[in-house]
């Protein structure tokens, strides 16, 4: 197997941001006259987050507005400005590594203002990468494909040379549906979880664990 290009997702992957999104929304979703709880966003996690916050929307008859994700975006923000710890122990070490050696690009379900909020608590831009491709870039979100087939495009490669990092259940699966190599990290769901839901090809518990089953590759 050749690979030559990483797929990162970004959050639960680069960024601890599931807690604070989860926040946000919840937060957010009051405005709206939806007095949501944590697990009605666990189906949705990685979807993007029209899903995100539509799904549990809907669930209390609330249909989904754009505005919504203005609003938790807005929360978000402040959020994780409190918290500079969200970032991963030896992120930037890791994609910086990465990235000498493979063609790398970000793709993320989220829209491209959360992304750039999480971008800049790691302390990179867009142009750190070889392609950024986001939520808005693609009109099937995971499970389906589109985001890490684009973002090998994107790179000049077929998705078969490429490895996908991803911390979701509908990551994972997208990842195998796009036929690539995919990478589990238990961020956001148990080992048991992601094997049994999704079965990735490899399962790490650290991100500074990558470098060594990207060398296996």
């Amino acid at each position: 197997m050749s690979i030559k290009g990483v797929l990162f997702d970004m959050d639960g992957f680069l960024i601890d941001s599931e807690p604070f999104i989860l926040e946000a929304a919840i937060e957010g979703l009051k405005q709206f006259g939806v007095n949501a709880v944590p697990d009605d966003f666990t189906p949705f996690i990685g979807a993007g987050e029209t899903k995100y916050l539509g799904g549990p929307a809907e669930k209390y008859g609330v249909a989904f507005r754009p505005e919504m994700k203005t609003v938790v975006y807005a929360i978000y923000a402040d959020i994780l400005k409190q918290h500079p710890d969200a970032v991963y122990d030896g992120v930037y070490d890791v994609i910086n590594k990465v990235k000498m050696k493979y063609r790398a690009a970000v793709c993320s379900a989220a829209d491209l203002v959360k992304v750039e909020h999480n971008l800049n608590a790691i302390g990179v831009t867009p142009s750190f990468f070889n392609a950024l491709v986001t939520g808005s870039d693609v009109t099937r979100q995971k499970p389906f494909p589109d985001i890490f087939l684009k973002g090998a495009e994107l790179i000049g490669l077929p998705a078969e040379e490429c490895v996908v990092v991803e911390d979701s259940i509908n990551g994972i699966k997208a990842a195998k549906a796009a036929g690539a190599v995919s990478v589990g990290i238990t961020t956001s769901f148990s080992e048991e979880e992601l094997k049994e839901k999704a079965a990735p090809d490899y399962i790490i518990d650290d991100i500074k664990k990558l470098p060594d089953i990207l060398e296996k590759l």
